[in-house]
């Protein structure tokens, strides 16, 4: 109230009538405004000032302590997304010595006249709001629901904590919501299910065009990784929590990039998880593969453009090298995680690669970008019907492939580019 003048105004009247002159009023008056413009610029600027310097490094799953917390930031529209969400949280094998922290986000739709608001739900089911008079009007009914099972989960797994909240707004801002969770509460990764489901005879069916938007729009603001997961039946937490063997079966397809890269990083905490059996199939191009496209894409303009393009490209291959003998030395006496590398000379090849694995895996883990600027998937792009899927991404996910594999789709999100620069400082010798 202090920083609005409203106070300042009626004491003023007050002094002007009693003991003020018009002069030494004016004066006051005048000062009551510049302060009332100026506060909120300010105000503004210290915040955002004291969020970019408390702004969490962790922005991705890529981080050298394994063992540290790792905070997700779920996302469901409605109770059909609970078992497929906690299936995934399974398999990334919470333990004591590596938690992870889940916020639960219920995004709910903004109807009528209500205000929009997120609302906090505690342990024991009640809620609280930053506008208490509007409590009455939140949909709780549907995320009560909701909250009992990801809580009844959080009792029965070791290093799980779960925060649950909903979010009340509409779908053109619902992104802001999402965003604002994930980076006022140092959230590394943000899952969010895809805008189609699977209906009873196999198909995808769209379930709301918004939330298409939503997940577009969530990828383009987030300030950390995000993953699209587009279910088509994958294992419960139950079953895999109670299995002494490998019944889920996870597939990635590295092309390379830093979205594969983060892809794999997920993929390999995965893989200490008992019940999971990973393949890692790592795309080469081929003798015959066109590895140089710059002549063609820029024509005559071949010049410090396309040197500098060589050099991020040169820069990537070092990444992802350096990163595949990390994993495959991590992971060198582990039975349950397999490496192998398939050659492709162009899309075709690679498409007949992809669909010989038909029927294999339960879950394919893939990040959004591997592949959009290899050869190897040349033309693949022109089909997409999804986007923000990736073109493997979107391929997988398309109804002409098997029905019966979930697919993740991985972007990387902001990262400190002095690690990755790290990590390239030699490329380091391939393990037999």
């Amino acid at each position: 109230m202090s920083t609005k003048g409203v106070i300042e105004m009626v004491i003023l009247k007050i002094g002007r009538d009693m003991v003020l002159s018009e002069q030494a009023y004016s004066i006051l008056v005048v000062m009551s405004v510049v302060v009332t413009i100026a506060v909120g610029p300010l105000l503004k600027l210290a915040t955002t000032s004291n969020r970019g310097q408390a702004s969490y490094q962790r922005r991705t799953i890529m981080w050298p302590d394994p063992n540290s917390e790792l905070r997700m930031l779920v996302c469901v529209h409605n109770t059909r997304n609970i078992p497929s969400m906690l299936g995934l949280l399974e398999a990334c094998c919470p333990t004591k010595r590596s938690p992870v922290f889940v916020f639960a986000l219920h995004l709910v739709e903004l109807t009528g006249r209500a205000s929009a608001m997120l609302v906090v739900h505690d342990t024991t089911g009640s809620a609280s709001s930053s506008d208490p008079q509007q409590l009455h009007k939140v949909p709780l009914g549907r995320s009560r629901h909701m909250i009992q099972a990801l809580e009844s989960y959080a009792q029965r797994a070791a290093g799980v904590t779960i925060q649950p909240l909903t979010a009340v707004s509409s779908y053109s801002t619902m992104h802001v919501d999402v965003c604002g969770v994930a980076e006022d509460n140092c959230v590394s990764l943000i899952v969010l299910p895809f805008h189609k489901q699977p209906t009873v005879d196999g198909d995808m069916q769209v379930i709301n065009p918004a939330i298409h938007s939503l997940n577009q729009s969530v990828l383009a603001n987030a300030p950390c990784s995000v993953a699209i997961l587009v279910d088509h039946g994958l294992s419960g937490p139950s079953r895999m929590a109670v299995a002494q063997h490998a019944v889920h079966h996870v597939a990635v397809l590295f092309f390379g990039g830093p979205d594969d890269r983060e892809a794999l990083a997920l993929a390999s905490r995965m893989a200490e998880h008992p019940a999971v059996s990973l393949t890692v199939f790592r795309f080469i191009p081929g003798d015959d593969s066109a590895t140089l496209p710059s002549m063609r894409r820029y024509g005559s303009n071949y010049s410090d453009e396309v040197l500098t393009l060589e050099e991020d490209e040169e820069n990537e291959e070092q990444l992802d090298e350096a990163y595949i003998t990390e994993f495959r030395l991590k992971h060198v006496s582990d039975e349950t995680v397999v490496y192998t590398e398939k050659v492709s000379n162009n899309a075709e090849e690679t498409v007949a690669v992809i669909r010989s694995m038909e029927g294999i895996h339960d879950l394919y883990v893939v990040g959004k970008g591997g592949g959009s600027s290899s050869p190897l998937t040349e033309g693949l792009t022109e089909w997409c019907e999804c986007p923000e899927l990736g073109p493997i991404g979107d391929m997988l996910a398309s109804n002409d492939f098997n029905a019966n594999a979930s697919v993740l789709v991985v972007q990387q999100g902001m990262q400190e580019h002095e690690m990755a620069a790290g990590m390239v400082e030699e490329s380091p010798r391939k393990p037999r």
